[in-house]
This record gives C-alpha cells, structure tokens and sequence, in this order.
C-alpha cells in the first residue's frame, strides 16, 4: 500500500489521515476500553481524527473552515471504524442486543 513510511504529505489525505486514526485507535484501544468502557472508543476515534484534522488538514481560522474540519473529522471516524471492521472481520454479522 504505502512505499515509505507515513510523511506529512501522507497526513493531508483523506486516506493517510484515515489510516493514522485507524493505527492510533487499535494501537491504544485496550487502554481506552479498560478505563472507560467500550461506548467510549467512537468518540475516542472522533477526538483522534479532530486532532489530526486540525494538526494536518485544517480548512482555515474562521468558522467556516473549523466547521468543515469536524464535518471532514466525522467523515473520517466514520471512515476508520469501518474500514478497521472489514479488514478485521469482513463476513461479521452484528447482533444488537434488546
């Protein structure tokens, strides 16, 4: 996938972005999920990918461009918990409990 390892030019895409908030959250999940409980790791993921947004991609200083750069943090949560999901367990069948 990659030739070299993660670079800064990497971080501005939506995919290189996405990959580091995927590594990020796996590399720490155990220690978010003994300390806070597993409802914990979606907003633990979003805060992840809002911290790189704002470090790498940030679409301006007015209210505009921080508006854009959660919505841009959301698209990427969303992005990365999937993506971990289908790589991880590609035929899982979630249950939701009652």
């Amino acid at each position: 996938m990659f030739e070299d390892f993660m670079t800064m030019d990497v971080l501005t895409t939506f995919a290189g972005i996405t990959g580091a908030v995927i590594v990020i959250v796996q590399f720490t999940k155990s220690l978010i999920k003994k300390k806070f409980g597993d409802h914990f790791v979606r907003l633990y993921s979003f805060i992840i990918a809002l911290i790189l947004s704002f470090l790498f991609n940030k679409q301006g200083a007015n209210i505009e461009g921080i508006v854009l750069t959660i919505i841009n943090a959301m698209m990427i949560t969303i992005a990365s918990m999937g993506g971990y999901e289908l790589i991880a367990d590609p035929m899982a069948q979630s249950v939701r409990k009652k």
